[in-house]
């Protein structure tokens, strides 16, 4: 009898388990399908206001009316060939430009396209991604030189500067959205702002040609010069 009471246990637990076995496996039932004309509506975005729309597309019109170089980024006007005073101090087909990528420059300044097109590429790449790095946005860039019929570095008997062929801009600081400032007289060594400006000058070296700033000569110590002349070798960086 007691063989036979343990048995019909063993059984009874093998039953068990087949049945929970049994349960597991069964399909879990599925849900009513979905409407998908119902999915679609749930997905689809709110639509704008009319006025919204029109305020978008007039400030998409400013700013196609006032850009160079076939680029909305670029604002400024075109002024066709600007001429020094010297015979090889001609820029065909050039722009005095007011901003770009939203970054006002402190002067319009006068250049072709091409350095237009490399301004507006540094600072979207370099300059503003630097800026956010140290919790900023710059807001303005100071220029205190763009076209201009000289030699290079204004000494005499010198090759003709690219200033002259409208390929380059002289940049010595920034003003940020904050209302702070950067020179690279003042701020060049100085902890907390070198970091930021060795960077923006390292991030130019590319797409400029020429890059120089303090570390370059006694000429630069104020500033950045860069200039979209090409050579061999690569970059000119100092």
């Amino acid at each position: 009898m007691r063989w036979f009471f343990i048995l019909v246990c063993v059984l009874s637990g093998l039953g068990t388990q087949s049945l929970a076995m049994e349960q597991s496996l069964r399909p879990v039932a599925r849900p009513e399908a979905l409407d998908v004309k119902d999915l679609n509506e749930s997905l689809r975005p709110q639509s704008r206001p009319a006025s919204i729309k029109q305020q978008a597309q007039k400030v998409m019109a400013q700013r196609k009316a006032g850009s160079v170089c076939g680029n909305s980024k670029i604002q400024g006007k075109p002024i066709g060939t600007k001429r020094g005073h010297l015979r090889a101090c001609t820029v065909e087909n050039a722009v005095q430009v007011s901003s770009v990528a939203g970054v006002r420059l402190s002067q319009a300044s006068v250049m072709d396209c091409t350095t237009a097109k490399r301004l507006l590429s540094w600072t979207e790449k370099t300059l503003q991604p630097q800026a956010r790095k140290i919790g900023k946005r710059v807001q303005k860039i100071s220029v205190i030189g763009h076209f201009s019929c000289r030699t290079r570095n204004g000494q005499p008997g010198a090759k003709l500067s690219e200033h002259g062929k409208g390929r380059a801009i002289d940049i010595s600081g920034f003003e940020f959205t904050d209302g702070t400032k950067m020179t690279l007289l003042k701020d060049w060594k100085r902890k907390g702002s070198s970091a930021f400006l060795r960077a923006v000058h390292r991030g130019a070296c590319g797409p400029f040609g020429t890059v120089l700033g303090p570390n370059a000569n006694k000429y630069h110590l104020d500033h950045f010069h860069f200039d979209t002349a090409r050579y061999r070798s690569g970059s000119y960086c100092r």
